[in-house]
């Protein structure tokens, strides 16, 4: 029974929440929320002051209630803290220990947002190649590039290499202005993107400058070996065949590999394949290699995108 009046209660874990305002939000109107925490739970949930307690030892209830309260927190930094609880029950039943990536030095810890999601990241951790498909918007990539960033500061991989395909708006590599780095740039905004909101600017500038984060663009991988690194191949969905099974055998030692794209986007000619389609029913059937299908419901953007990916969906497009 939720319980404002401190009388005589068993406490066994409590959470300081420091910011009123936040405090508020997660608490809920009316303490809507904690009673949902509690249901959930199964054990007396109550806020004393800026403390939020439960009446329980166990750990595997006290690990659950930590992760919700430090999920609706990050989601109320965010500027999200509508009807977000629902969506955090809803991650029961995945491992604690799967849900959440802290990187070193990282601006904030990473959770997931979606049950699919929580079983992505769980997945990047736990498999060497790991194909993740689906919309936009739905952190495919973040969370790709947020395991690479962990891997590599906790010292599991030597380095990051980054590359996909160039095939847009009709322009290639050789008529973009600059160097090898320069023209590659631009098309590896997204991932630059992601690194910037998981590490300060002056952390990944250095990762940069030092090596450890390549740029590699994918007509250059023929012939290498990569060892000992986490090897992210974006935009997949716009690789050919050809290029697809190239890109997968340049796999050396100690390296994952992730493959991240959206099939409904295909810029490819009409009549070249995709080879991320080809490459996810080929090897579906390889226990060592992970597929992920990720839906319109783990859309995380501004809820208008997940508003038009569903209506393309809708309309079979």
């Amino acid at each position: 029974m939720l319980n404002n009046n401190k009388a005589k209660v068993f406490v066994a874990y409590t959470i300081v929440v420091p910011e009123a305002d936040v405090l508020k939000s997660i608490c809920g109107t009316n303490d809507s929320n904690l009673k949902l925490i509690e249901e959930h739970l199964g054990v007396s949930v109550f806020c004393t002051g800026n403390e939020i307690s439960i009446e329980n030892d166990d750990k595997e209830i006290t690990d659950k209630f930590r992760f919700i309260i430090d999920r609706l927190s990050d989601e109320i930094a965010d500027g999200n803290d509508g009807d977000i609880i629902h969506s955090i029950l809803n991650l029961k039943g995945t491992s604690l220990s799967a849900v959440s990536i802290n990187i070193p030095g990282s601006l904030k810890k990473i959770l997931p947002k979606t049950a699919n999601q929580a079983a992505l990241m769980s997945a990047l951790r736990s498999y060497d190649i790991v194909f993740a498909e689906g919309p936009a918007g739905s952190g495919k990539t973040y969370l790709a590039m947020a395991e690479a960033l962990w891997e590599v500061l906790t010292h599991k991989k030597n380095g990051i290499v980054l590359t996909r395909p160039v095939v847009e708006a009709g322009e290639n590599l050789g008529f973009l202005p600059g160097d090898l780095e320069d023209k590659i740039n631009p098309y590896l905004r997204p991932l630059y993107d992601a690194m910037n909101t998981l590490l300060p600017r002056e952390t990944v500038k250095r990762l940069s400058e030092s090596g450890v984060i390549e740029i590699a663009p994918l007509a250059y991988m023929r012939g290498r070996t990569i060892n000992n690194s986490v090897i992210i191949l974006d935009e997949a969905q716009n690789t050919t065949r050809e290029q697809m099974k190239m890109f997968l055998t340049r796999m050396g030692e100690d390296s994952k590999v992730f493959v991240t794209g959206d099939v409904t986007q295909v810029d490819l000619p009409s009549r070249v394949p995709s080879g991320l389609i080809q490459a996810m029913e080929l090897l579906s059937k390889i226990s060592e290699i992970k597929i992920m299908r990720l839906t319109s419901d783990d859309v995380v953007r501004n809820p208008l995108v997940k508003k038009i990916v569903q209506a393309y969906e809708y309309a079979g497009q």
